[in-house]
């Protein structure tokens, strides 16, 4: 009976031991691209509702994509080579997020620290600069 309980104790504390190693494993990785450096990505200023939707971008959707997001509908870059980036606020610097909604259609630079999670690809706008003289397709 003794060695029972001893056998039952040893295989409880090993399984809370995995446990807490999976644990802390996961929280490692969740804080993983935190450390990243910045990179600077060019591509048309979308919104993303009306992108995904039916591919309503360029010079034609400025008035409408500018007009959704003021409502809240958020932003994308889209690249030349057809990757959509969300843009997401820079938490120390709202400015750059801000003043990008008044970009629709426009081809920008955008920098910031560059994620992706779950196949979905974003940029942290810290700061960004219009393309000269350079609009929508």
């Amino acid at each position: 009976m003794k060695r029972l309980t001893v056998l039952a104790v040893s295989l409880a504390l090993s399984v809370a031991a995995l446990q807490a190693s999976a644990q802390q494993a996961h929280k490692d990785k969740a804080g993983e691209h935190k450390k990243a450096a910045p990179q600077t990505i060019t591509g048309e200023l979308v919104d993303t509702g009306c992108y995904l939707g039916h591919a309503a971008r360029g010079a034609k959707h400025v008035a409408c994509a500018t007009k959704c997001i003021a409502q809240g509908m958020p932003m994308g870059l889209l690249t030349s080579n057809g990757t959509l980036y969300l843009l997401t606020i820079n938490h120390d610097n709202a400015d750059p997020y801000n003043q990008l909604k008044e970009m629709a259609g426009r081809t920008v630079s955008v920098t910031g620290v560059v994620m992706t999670r779950g196949g979905m690809k974003g940029i942290d706008a810290a700061e960004f600069k219009a393309a000269v003289g350079t609009t929508g397709k």
